[in-house]
């Protein structure tokens, strides 16, 4: 968990899994862009990258050494 690649990984996932919650909550009311509570998407995005951080640094004890995954 301390190493470089571990919080590459890390950061690569929680970066991804904030894009995917913002675009989720932009895209599900079916509301135009310009309609849309930006303050609230970004802050539904932000708890789903901290949870995904969570997540790796839970995993770091479980799957391959140094990685931010459960599986090998």
């Amino acid at each position: 968990m301390l190493t470089l690649a571990f919080w590459s990984d890390t950061f690569e996932r929680a970066l991804r899994t904030f894009a995917q919650g913002m675009l989720g909550t932009v895209t599900a009311g079916g509301i135009g862009i310009l309609d849309v509570d930006w303050g609230q998407a970004a802050s539904i995005g932000g708890l789903a990258a901290a949870v995904s951080v969570l997540t790796s640094v839970v995993a770091s004890g479980v799957g391959e050494k140094g990685s931010a995954s459960f599986v090998d």
